[in-house]
């Protein structure tokens, strides 16, 4: 069985991985986004499927406020006990010299919940990970932020304490058993027990092109740990800038039933335009690369010998397109269908932003048949926006939604956006002009302030009363917008916008921005009346 990467495309990063039995599981971040963590299935590494997202009430999340890449950092999925055990972090700063970043648990019977309340465990690090010793002791790992260090590098290195089941709470002495190595930037741990050593896997390097996963070893829990003679056991750091998968690292790895290693790990896929682009001085330039896909999860094949440190089975540290995968029979799982409409429940695919309290965003009940989304604060509102997504993952895609609203004036606005954060979105609106006529205008921010660049009017004026249909094309870095009134063909609306600009590296760069492309349905009332919009479906098709 082949497997091609990336496994989970679009925006997927720092994946923790599990296997209870024949079942496997990834949880991955998500950041800004509701519900919290998203955690898929598979029986054969190869086919995945969304089953779960358990941060789904404000007794376990709410993230009103946080920033832009801020909330869910690198949840860590174990099992233990009859029990799932997910940590997380809920990042509330991520800017300047401090980080607010709270860590917590919820447990569950079932992957499929019900979680319990969060347990808070503690706020001096962010990337926290649960080790479950042979004896029955549990130890919480994270990266500890010292925000006196001078310089970018205030990753003050892995620190390690007991988790008392029965308490509830942390206990006993901190101890910092890892400082990591010159690459610097230590974070992401997981801890693995075999063949008499403690296996310590971090991330280094930060996010972006300089990423690596590095792997050190001790005999005792507390150290000292020996960072493997090879350094990297995984990076894109050093390969040709046309590779396919770059910004390889925060790693995690699983062992099959049949004594099988692989491990997961994130990585990016710059767009073909920019892939390879270096600067005058010949430096491979950050800037420049960009990946709307955001950071994604992949797979590769491991050698773990007995006494050893494990090995990509392919060789080197760079990571493979496509791998041998287990010796497991193949489980596909149904496709979800493209076209969507609104009865029941929310599709699963799609999300909103930071708040608990989705009634006050939207309503699947109060228009049969349709999403009623309510107009609330601006699309740079970090604390209710209204705005329910789904997550790009093609480089060439296209998406329709098809919408009814009466906009009695320009602070009334709604259509479909494709949205990476509050400087960084292309956005088709039906809003009103100053006479109250009904009208299209597109809003770009491409990455260069937080309110629109661009503003475009679009013919015709005003737009016949009725349902309007909404569409959007992608080709890689070109984002083309389409309408059509009623019962009318598609128009062109007549500018190509830089979809380049809706990606991690585009702004403040990797390394500052977490997330990925996204694309949906949203509804803004900056009049604060909550005036709603009605979209009655929504197309989502890979090209």
């Amino acid at each position: 069985m082949k497997i091609e990467n990336p496994i989970l495309p679009g925006f997927n990063p720092d994946p923790s991985i599990l296997r209870v039995g024949g079942d496997y599981y990834i949880a991955t971040s998500t950041f800004e986004w509701y519900p919290g963590v998203q955690i898929h299935h598979s029986r054969d590494l190869k086919h995945w499927r969304l089953v779960t997202r358990p941060l789904e009430r404000a007794g376990q999340l709410d993230m009103r406020g946080d920033p832009d890449s801020g909330g869910i950092w690198a949840p860590c999925l174990t099992h233990s006990d009859g029990l799932y055990w997910l940590i997380y972090t809920d990042v509330k700063r991520r800017d300047g010299a401090w980080k607010d970043a709270h860590n917590y648990l919820v447990t569950a019977p079932s992957i499929e919940g019900p979680w319990s309340d969060r347990i808070y465990l503690n706020s001096s690090g962010f990337d926290p990970s649960l080790f479950h010793d042979a004896d029955g002791r549990k130890w919480l790992l994270n990266m500890i932020w010292n925000h006196n260090k001078a310089g970018g590098d205030k990753f003050g290195g892995i620190v390690i304490q007991e988790y008392s089941v029965e308490e509830q709470r942390l206990k006993g002495e901190i101890r910092n058993i890892y400082r990591g190595t010159d690459h610097k930037l230590t974070e992401g741990p997981h801890l693995y027990r075999r063949d008499g050593y403690y296996y310590l896997l971090t991330a280094e390097g930060g996010t972006g092109y300089d990423h690596a996963a590095t792997m050190a070893r001790s005999r005792d829990l507390f150290g000292p740990y020996e960072t493997d003679p090879a350094k990297h056991i995984l990076t894109s750091k050093d390969t040709d800038p046309g590779h396919l998968l770059q910004r390889a690292g925060h790693a995690d790895i699983v062992e099959t039933e049949a004594g099988e290693h692989f491990m997961v790990h994130l990585c990016s896929r710059p767009l073909d335009a920019t892939r390879g682009a270096v600067t005058g001085a010949g430096i491979h330039s950050d800037d420049v690369r960009r990946s709307p896909l955001g950071r994604e999860t992949s797979i590769q094949r491991l050698i773990w010998e007995e006494g050893a440190f494990p090995r990509l089975a392919h060789g080197g540290p760079a990571p493979a397109a496509g791998i041998e995968g287990p010796d497991l029979p193949e489980h596909p799982w149904e496709a979800a269908p493209a076209r969507r409409t609104f009865e029941g429940a929310l599709p699963p695919e799609f999300q909103w932003l930071r708040t608990p309290e989705p009634d006050r965003l939207f309503s699947l009940t109060e228009r049969a048949g349709a999403l009623r989304i309510f107009g609330r604060e601006s699309p740079g509102s970090q604390f209710e926006h209204a705005l329910v997504a789904r997550r790009q993952e093609h480089l060439n895609f296209a998406a329709e939604t098809e919408i009814e609203i009466s906009p009695g004036d320009y602070q009334h606005f709604a259509g479909l956006i494709a949205w990476y954060g509050r400087n960084k979105f292309h956005y088709l609106a039906v809003t009103a002009d100053e006479a109250g006529a009904r009208v299209l205008t597109i809003y770009s921010c491409a990455a260069e302030w937080p309110d629109p660049k661009v503003s475009i009017p679009i013919t015709p004026v005003p737009l016949p009363e009725g349902p309007v249909r909404l569409g959007l094309d992608v080709e890689g870095a070109t984002l083309r917008f389409r309408y059509a009134a009623a019962g009318g063909e598609w128009t062109d609306a007549g500018v190509a916008l830089d979809q380049s600009a809706i990606s991690d590296e585009a702004g403040n760069g990797p390394g500052n921005n977490f997330t990925g492309a996204f694309v949906g349905m949203c509804a803004h009332d900056t009049s604060g009346r909550g005036r709603p919009a009605d979209f009655l479906s929504f197309t989502y098709e890979a090209r």
